[in-house]
């Protein structure tokens, strides 16, 4: 009885474990491709966008909790991979991995929506999953390097504020975009002029995206009406990938200081970059759940109106159908 137990046990703990192995090369996976574009703040490697941060609040809201230690294990993995391991990689490990679950817990306890089809879940996402959750592992990161000896106590500021911008960014660029893409379902009748738009739209987003970050005129405005089309006509499901290649064009162009970031020192290009990316990154979030939350709320009244229509009809055959208002007497 106690074999047949264990191989129970056994059973259900093969999945689970496989989802954190999966889930752990992935967290890898997207911090190499983050690793791509990096920058050297006060002899500390930060990135500008972080992908794993978004990967991991994704799979916390997605999937569980007790997906945790994927993360915790992931980091072990990059920092293994770029610097030998010693005692401050537990510190990081920690950090990395408290961000992601406590924005989480945060954004649960407001009752966030993984949907993202109301205007409070975007804010949500953006003031608890970004702006508060990331300031862990920031301050894990940048403190543990200042205790050992490997930062100056006095540049601590500035690695944290890197630090925190690109985990922040990895929020509202990556999180967003997997969200939505975990709500796509192919149409039952695609139409022709519907694909179309999308894939002008994708065209429209590259291409303004090049020019933009490619001209030395300061025209890094240009991707927002861009944006403004995919949240309006796609919502969420638009918006995110616009934002995802504005901001990939746009990182690769500040780290090689051309177009609009040629000349600028490593601080100027990392602000105007970072003030591009969350402007971006805020636009397609919000206004795409403003959307969003209109037409539900346009769908819940026509419903309404039906059920209403099928109630007076059973009450008066036809009425429903009488013009309205009624013509009044003498005309």
């Amino acid at each position: 009885m106690a074999d047949v137990v264990r191989t129970e046990q056994l059973r259900r703990l093969a999945p689970a474990a496989l989802t954190i192995l999966v889930l752990a090369a992935v967290y890898y996976a997207s911090a190499r491709i983050g690793l791509l574009e990096q920058v050297v703040v006060a002899g500390a490697v930060v990135t500008p966008l972080w992908p794993p941060t978004g990967i991991a609040l994704s799979s916390l809201l997605l999937i569980g909790l007790w997906t945790w230690p994927a993360f915790f294990l992931g980091t072990l993995l990059v920092v293994a991979s770029i610097s030998p391991l010693d005692g401050s990689v537990l510190a990081i490990m920690t950090g990395n991995t408290l961000a992601p679950v406590c924005a989480c817990l945060m954004l649960r306890k407001v009752g966030f929506r993984t949907e993202l089809d109301r205007l409070r879940d975007g804010v949500a996402l953006v003031a608890l999953g970004a702006i508060a959750g990331m300031v862990i592992s920031a301050t894990f990161g940048s403190g543990t390097q200042v205790i050992t000896g490997a930062l100056p106590a006095g540049d601590f500021w500035r690695t944290w504020a890197a630090w925190w911008v690109g985990d922040a960014m990895g929020v509202l660029v990556v999180t967003p975009l997997v969200l939505a893409a975990r709500t796509l379902r192919p149409p039952r009748d695609l139409l022709l002029v519907r694909s179309a738009e999308a894939a002008a739209l994708l065209v429209a987003a590259v291409l303004v995206s090049l020019v933009a970050v490619h001209s030395t005129l300061s025209l890094l405005f240009l991707v927002f009406p861009v944006i403004v089309w995919a949240a309006l006509r796609f919502q969420l499901a638009g918006a995110a990938p616009c934002v995802l290649v504005v901001s990939v064009l746009a990182i690769s162009a500040a780290t090689d200081r051309t177009g609009p970031f040629e000349g600028q020192s490593l601080l100027e290009s990392m602000v105007n970059l970072q003030a591009l990316n969350a402007s971006a990154a805020l636009t397609a979030l919000l206004l795409s759940a403003i959307v969003t939350e209109q037409i539900a709320i346009r769908r819940k009244i026509e419903l309404a109106c039906t059920e209403l229509a099928e109630v007076v009809d059973r009450l008066a055959p036809g009425e429903s159908r009488r013009r309205w208002p009624p013509e009044e007497d003498g005309r």
